[in-house]
């Protein structure tokens, strides 16, 4: 028995938030959502089924540009749903591609397939009539979104890099395990969406809870020394580590996070602590229990509060050590030692051990959609139909042509070019900047993240090139709000979204993804942040020392003050 008692948050305060409610009440997360799919009153979802279908992988959004048109025609707003897939470590094979290209084409209001920052693809704006069919088509070829959202272990990442190739398939391999072992075990998505006859059967949800977890949980495989997934944005992390090219055990991490809540200051980004190394055999047991830890003490009564980073911060990172270990029976043994020494994507081709050739293609936005003049979407699926490899999703929104055999590099670097998937013209800067979806899909949004992204670049651009630094590049990242799917909180520059045209700039991340920044302009327009830029990169070209990237340059400066210890320096 647990030596601390459980949910101390419920014992403190008492009343649960509404969403423990709506899960326990859910029949293991049917709700009425067949019902509801019939209702063709409204193109939305009813009552608790709203927050439900974000456990089968889909958020209820609407085209936010034409919200005031129709009401004023007196219409409810244009409801659709963006659907996430559930794909471990990203692979999608060329066959997939395709099918997933025929099907945003032709049954999606936007057209386009939209690589994510969870390494996996989103469609977006599907309408009602197509909900059910999307999940069908997705099950003939071997996709589903389970658990791709809402109070669950989500799409485990794992880092891409494909030149390690054995290391990187072993550690692929467990990216997999760990998403199936953490499911929910409930078959709700299999009677709702494909139509499985309802089992007479008492579940039981081992792992999760009956309630489920108290908040988003997100898990990593991550092989150093590339930190290409941002392991300090995550719940839960495993780092690979090898020996003779093969992996021994992981190094876990937990506690990382970005979401935030402007106004509270009980709510901050956290960087990820570490808890000790494991070898392989106690994998799964640790990552189940590290998640029933963080069930049984996560806060159930303040949303806000819940995610594991607040857990530990309550509990301290010893205790919630200590838990893990009497679950799982096995103490963490100390830490292996492991270097990051980047976490970009390494655009362009490279070569693996094995000999075959990975091409990865800068996919600006990951909003892969035929554009005037570059018909990305169309030269994708060119490639998709010759390519005998497979295709690998990033966490930086781009996507690898892997496995291709040195017969093949001409054929598939003619078509890239081609089709404008091969830009030579791109700098470091716009390879190095990110943003989240934001307007006009996402219902969050405060402001322009995604459309707003390239044209800054292009600002940035030119303030590096005035100061003679055009081959430099700071990690600028932009959201539309401080929920952190743009990873904005872990940028040397990043832009949070305040209000139409108006963001929080906060400064001095690194270029690995080791430290969180800290605001430094509040509430401000693009002309206030540009001169502040503008300033800052003329003193870095002037001041900084040999090889020392913006972010450190920031804080070296006394520009910013560092952020070592998120729940006490952050608001500070």
């Amino acid at each position: 028995m647990s030596q601390y008692p459980i949910n101390p948050a419920f014992v403190a305060q008492g009343k649960l938030s509404d969403n423990e409610r709506l899960k326990t009440e859910s029949d293991h997360l049917r709700g009425t959502i067949t019902a509801d799919l019939q209702d063709e009153i409204t193109g939305g979802f009813n009552g608790d089924n709203f927050m439900l279908i974000r456990f089968h992988g889909m958020y209820q959004q609407d085209d936010r540009d034409i919200r005031a048109e129709r009401a004023a025609q007196k219409l409810e707003p244009l409801h659709n749903v963006m659907l996430r897939a559930r794909m471990p470590g990203g692979i999608i094979t060329p066959e997939q591609w395709l099918a997933i290209d025929r099907f945003a084409a032709e049954k999606t209001m936007y057209g386009s397939i939209r690589l994510t920052t969870r390494q996996t693809f989103q469609f977006h704006g599907v309408l009602k009539p197509n909900i059910k069919p999307m999940h069908q088509f997705l099950h003939t070829i071997g996709i589903d979104s389970i658990a791709t959202a809402g109070d669950v272990n989500r799409n485990v990442l794992c880092t891409s890099n494909p030149v390690q190739s054995e290391l990187h398939q072993q550690a692929y391999q467990w990216a997999v395990k760990i998403s199936e072992h953490l499911l929910p075990k409930t078959r709700a998505y299999a009677e709702i969406w494909l139509d499985d006859e309802k089992v007479e059967t008492t579940e039981q949800e081992p792992i999760l809870g009956d309630s489920y977890l108290p908040r988003k949980f997100k898990t990593t495989v991550v092989i150093p020394p590339d930190n290409d997934i941002d392991v300090h944005a995550n719940d839960l992390n495993f780092v690979a580590i090898a020996e003779n090219g093969q992996l021994v055990g992981f190094n876990v991490l937990v506690g990382g996070g970005l979401a935030m809540t402007f106004g509270d200051t009980s709510t901050y980004p956290r960087r990820a602590d570490e808890l000790g190394f494991i070898p392989l055999e106690h994998t799964l047991q640790v990552a189940e229990h590290v998640v029933t830890v963080q069930r049984d003490y996560g806060d159930r009564v303040n949303r806000k509060n819940a995610k594991t980073k607040y857990t530990i911060d309550r509990i301290g990172l010893d205790n919630f050590r200590r838990e893990v270990e009497q679950r799982v029976g096995v103490p963490f043994e100390p830490v292996r030692p492991y270097t990051f020494t980047n976490r970009g994507d390494r655009i362009g081709w490279v070569e693996g051990i094995d000999g075959k050739h990975h091409l990865t293609l800068f996919i600006e936005n990951g909003r892969v959609l035929d554009f005037p003049g570059r018909p990305l979407k169309t030269g994708l699926a060119e490639i998709a139909k010759v390519h005998s490899g497979d295709f690998r999703m990033t966490a930086n929104q781009n996507l690898i042509v892997a496995g291709v055999p040195s017969e093949q590099k001409a054929q598939i670097e003619q078509l890239a070019r081609k089709f404008s998937l091969i830009d030579d013209g791109h700098s470091e800067q716009r390879k190095n900047s990110m943003a989240c979806v934001s307007f006009p899909t996402c219902p969050l949004a405060m402001a322009e993240a995604e459309r707003y992204l390239p044209e800054l670049v292009t600002r940035v651009e030119g303030l590096l090139q005035k100061h003679q630094l055009a081959d430099e590049h700071i990690v600028l990242r932009v959201t539309g709000c401080p929920n952190g799917c743009g990873r904005a909180m872990l940028a040397e520059a990043g832009l949070v979204g305040r209000a139409p045209g108006k963001y929080n700039l906060y400064l001095g991340g690194d270029r690995v993804g080791s430290r969180v920044p800290k605001l430094y302009l509040d509430n401000v327009a693009e002309a206030e942040i540009l001169v502040a830029l503008d300033q800052l990169i003329g003193r870095w070209a002037k001041e900084r020392l040999a090889d020392e990237c913006f972010g450190d340059f920031v804080i070296r400066a006394g520009v910013v003050a560092e952020v070592k210890v998120s729940k006490t320096d952050f608001h500070a």
